[in-house]
């Protein structure tokens, strides 16, 4: 597992987290939610051992993550940033392979791993193609391809020695409806290859629909932490996204077994209560 216990983070006079846990579980996908400012992308940054928390713990596989060589943690856990940057004219294999530094495995190894991601991540239609030329969301995927490929077991073909993380920040952002359910669709089977997940998003019907377990933040706040189907509940979602300025109100709906949130933001001067059978204006 990959545990965060207790993590806390202050900024001058700021506090961006505040006794946050959370635990990253091989074979399941754990979204983190809340409002812009809520500390997600800095509790990632934190488990992925990029920033130090002020106080609490992070172990990897029962291991203080202050304790892995880099070179180690790098073939243990993998993180999408929100935005890549590639100034060279690298090919989309090449961008791949930069994925493959932490690990000592051969050129011939290391071209195997590479086909099998690319198979993986339904990119064999790209190869030789300059990244420059993909559009944003292709580029995404081959981004999400370095990664897979940076944990991808070497000569186990992803029968893992130990567990492994992946860690999304936002990866969703830029991408049209398709590819964001392919890129967590293609998260989801990393989960069933013992794979643990840890994504940030800001769309709840996308978390509630990949994710198994779900984070809430407010103001650095846990709001609520567990299973989706336990702890996405409406009061739950009201309060983790509603301001001093505007009041939040949704209807959760089941749709084939599927939940969909509907949500409703009105001003505090006058906002709309959504009930099951009509409306309620209030002022």
């Amino acid at each position: 597992m990959l545990r965060a216990t207790d993590i806390s983070r202050t900024i001058g006079q700021k506090t961006i987290l505040n006794r946050c846990s959370l635990t990253i579980t091989p074979g399941r996908f754990t979204a983190v939610v809340g409002a812009n400012g809520a500390g997600k992308s800095t509790l990632l940054r934190i488990i992925s051992g990029e920033n130090q928390s002020d106080n609490g713990h992070i172990h990897l596989n029962g291991k203080p993550l202050e304790d892995f060589p880099n070179r180690e943690l790098s073939q243990l856990r993998a993180v999408l940033p929100q935005q890549t940057t590639v100034n060279f004219p690298f090919t989309v294999e090449q961008v791949i392979e930069i994925g493959r530094y932490a690990h000592r495995t051969s050129d011939q190894e290391n071209q195997q791993i590479i086909n099998e991601v690319m198979q993986l991540t339904g990119l064999i239609p790209f190869q030789g193609r300059a990244y420059q030329t993909l559009s944003g969301g292709e580029q995404q995927r081959v981004q999400m391809a370095r990664v897979i490929a940076q944990l991808w077991g070497g000569t186990y073909r992803g029968a893992l020695s130990q567990p492994r993380y992946l860690l999304l920040d936002e990866p969703t952002s830029s991408l049209d409806l398709a590819q964001q359910q392919r890129l967590l669709g293609l998260a989801q089977d990393l989960c069933s290859r013992s794979f643990g997940l840890l994504a940030i998003l800001h769309d709840l019907n996308l978390a509630v629909q990949y994710a198994d377990d779900i984070l809430f933040l407010k103001q650095g706040e846990t709001v609520a932490y567990g299973a989706v189907e336990e702890d996405v509940t409406k009061e739950v979602i009201e309060e983790t996204f509603s301001h001093p300025e505007q009041r939040l109100a949704v209807r959760l709906i089941r749709d084939q077994g599927q939940l969909i949130i509907v949500p409703q933001v009105s001003t505090r001067k006058s906002f709309i209560t959504l009930n099951e059978n009509r409306y309620e204006s209030h002022s």
